[in-house]
């Protein structure tokens, strides 16, 4: 989803920095510039670092909340005993662009969410600081992840909620930024 929202911001001209994991995916037009990582401390960082220079982000990636605090650079074997794994939370990039989003920056952030899901998703955009999130459910047949297709509710700060049929992922970006193009007006012309 990332890419292709990346790819629909960069075919109606902006420059997009896209900071992604380790994918396969390939980009196609060259007003993206494509930043790797590997771990969400990587992500982290560079989002830190590019985000005073932007009008804003779209948080799509799905980083993982817990990392362990060990990582072996062998293979561990199997014993006849338990092997316990400590975690440690990852820092959490959206809620820290929010703490530092200028009023002229639009954030935004997705929920992949399995129960109370719009109750959940309207935390996450209170707490983050984020001006709209884009709600994935698990439970939605043919979306998401390992698919061409999405389902997705976009709820909004000042309470909309906008809710979309199953459509290509192509689709989906549009409904994204042009969503994102209306908050950016909203806050232009508020500025």
């Amino acid at each position: 989803m990332g890419f292709t929202v990346a790819e629909r911001l960069a075919n109606l001209g902006a420059r997009v920095i896209l900071v992604t994991g380790p994918v396969a995916l390939q980009l196609k037009n060259d007003n993206i510039l494509r930043i790797d990582v590997v771990s969400a401390t990587e992500m982290y960082t560079q989002c830190l670092n590019y985000f005073s220079k932007c009008n804003g982000a779209i948080m799509v990636a799905a980083v993982a909340d817990f990392a362990p605090v060990v990582i072996d650079d062998q293979k561990i074997k199997r014993t006849s005993s338990n092997y316990f794994l400590e975690l440690r939370p990852n820092p959490d990039i959206a809620a820290s662009l929010g703490k530092i989003k200028r009023k002229d920056q639009v954030l935004v952030g997705f929920a992949l969410e399995t129960n109370d899901e719009e109750q959940n998703a309207l935390a996450k955009l209170q707490k983050k600081n984020l001006d709209f999130i884009v709600l994935n459910s698990l439970r939605d047949s043919g979306s998401g992840f390992q698919h061409d297709t999405n389902r997705i509710k976009i709820l909004d700060k000042i309470g909309t909620i906008s809710i979309y049929d199953l459509k290509q992922k192509t689709e989906v970006a549009v409904d994204i930024v042009n969503k994102l193009i209306e908050i950016e007006d909203s806050i232009s012309g508020v500025l």
